[in-house]
């Protein structure tokens, strides 16, 4: 007779959360990435448990370290940003999510940075987190930039590794001068469609 995981995990595996404990982590993912976004990555853990309303042993049972913390905010982050992509392809024509998605990709750029360059500091590039977060990104570019060649909006030798590096790239470019960042989306955008 086969059991089921979910409640009656295999030795070893981690059991499901329960529902309190499930709304305290996300709870504190949310804070985390609203305190992040305020007061930069190097906030006080207490504070990001305290606006969560749970204590601080809530905190550090969920992320033992800040980096896990980092870790989970900048995982959701990316789920949220790839998981975009795939809700304007269903949304818009090719050609229209295109669009819509690298404006939304060089804001997340510009306004992820300091998040971004702290996992980058504290997490190895080799670690899980990292081949998660590029795997995912990468499928979401992909599927945005295939149907757009399918669809002949931009050219087919565009590869989606080129469109994130071009939005980073317009993202560095204009975080001192962040009313620049449409101008150069349509420069980008008149040099993919060749």
């Amino acid at each position: 007779m086969a059991t089921d995981p979910a409640t009656n995990p295999p030795s070893g595996a981690p059991r499901p959360m329960r529902a309190d404990a499930r709304r305290n982590y996300e709870r504190l993912v949310a804070t985390a990435r609203d305190v992040f976004t305020e007061q930069g990555p190097d906030a006080p853990l207490d504070d990001i448990a305290r606006r969560a309303g749970v204590g601080p042993g809530t905190l550090y049972r969920h992320f033992p370290t800040r980096e896990a913390l980092v870790e989970a905010v900048y995982r959701g982050e990316i789920a949220d940003l790839s998981a975009r992509a795939y809700q304007l392809l269903e949304d818009f024509s090719p050609a229209d999510a295109l669009v819509a998605w690298l404006a939304e990709q060089v804001r997340f750029a510009t306004l992820k940075r300091g998040l971004a360059a702290t996992l980058k500091a504290v997490v190895d590039r080799d670690s899980e987190t990292f081949a998660w977060c590029h795997t995912t990104l990468r499928d979401a570019a992909a599927a945005v930039v295939t149907r757009a060649q399918e669809a002949g909006a931009i050219r087919p030798d565009v590869t989606p590794t080129d469109v994130l590096r071009l939005c980073h790239g317009v993202a560095v470019a204009t975080e001192h001068a962040p009313d620049d960042a449409d101008r150069l989306l349509s420069v980008l955008l008149d040099g993919l469609r060749g």
